[in-house]
């Protein structure tokens, strides 16, 4: 069957989604309420003219509702972008995509590169393009690493799509185990995912922003996955902290939404997901 797909600039995507979810989560960035502390020594590139686009298949709403598998191979996704983040059919791990290549970050705590067969029930991806470098000042935990990061960001409007490298001197990550159906949803799932907690982790974050208007199609605000350099940990990032690191930040006007064509999809109500849980499944909020 045809897959759907839309193709729209980050200024439109705001009148195509609902007032009642924008509301819900106008205040809700997952910085916290700290007066953020600005990144040193930055860098300003040419941006391309706005011209990059991130790349996204179903929505963070079809996800929290269960909606686990998904037609698009990742090689099919990797024609859209060479970094991203999303998870496996039967959300079966944390998938982090570098340079490329795909890795999935087991409920067990392994890393294994993927075959590019396999397929996602949700993902987002970008061809990355540095608009801006930055060397970030000393971050105690994700809420003074979101605060920093936001003070890079020139227009709050657009998408953001971000690589963070350096040594995190604590690290807290999560997977979750492979479903089968009937498949419950995102947050019953995990309610049971494994938490892995290491230190002096080298490694690149992956990150992206999602403004606040388009909660209903992706995380709002900071969504980070994280690979370490030896391959070996991983996963969505809970919290973290180090002393410095070098962040590369891609600054991102269109958005391209491929839309799964299966009766779950067709058949679903994805009005009915609270933001807020949302930010709840996606961060260590308790």
């Amino acid at each position: 069957m045809k897959k759907k797909r839309i193709m729209i600039t980050s200024t439109l995507v705001a009148a195509a989604l609902s007032l009642s979810a924008l509301t819900a989560f106008a205040a809700q960035d997952n910085s916290g309420n700290q007066t953020p502390q600005a990144p040193v020594a930055t860098t300003t590139y040419k941006a391309q003219e706005n011209k990059n686009t991130l790349f996204q298949y179903s929505t963070i709403n079809a996800l929290m509702k269960g909606q686990f598998d998904g037609e698009m191979t990742l090689g099919e996704l990797n024609k859209h972008g060479d970094t991203g983040l999303g998870t496996f059919n039967g959300v079966d791990g944390e998938l982090t995509q570098l340079d490329g290549k795909f890795y999935r970050y087991t409920y067990e705590g392994r890393m294994v590169e993927v075959d590019k067969k396999e397929l996602t029930p949700f993902a987002v991806t970008t061809k990355f393009q540095v608009t801006k470098t930055a060397r970030i000042n000393p971050v105690k935990d994700m809420t003074a690493l979101n605060e920093q990061l936001t003070k890079l960001i020139d227009h709050k409007n657009n998408f953001y799509a971000f690589k963070i490298h350096g040594t995190f001197k604590t690290l807290k990550t999560r997977s979750e185990e492979k479903q089968h159906k009937p498949y419950p949803t995102l947050p019953e799932v995990l309610a049971n995912q494994s938490v892995f907690e290491t230190e002096n982790v080298t490694g690149t974050l992956i990150g992206f922003y999602t403004p606040n208007y388009a909660a209903t199609l992706n995380v709002p605000g900071f969504h980070y996955h994280v690979i370490s350099d030896d391959k070996t940990k991983g996963g969505h990032v809970l919290n973290i902290s180090f002393d410095a690191a070098t962040v590369q930040i891609d600054e991102i006007a269109n958005l391209e939404v491929n839309l799964p064509q299966t009766h779950e999809f067709h058949d679903a109500d994805l009005t009915t997901v609270d933001p807020e849980d949302v930010h709840k499944v996606e961060t260590d909020q308790k």
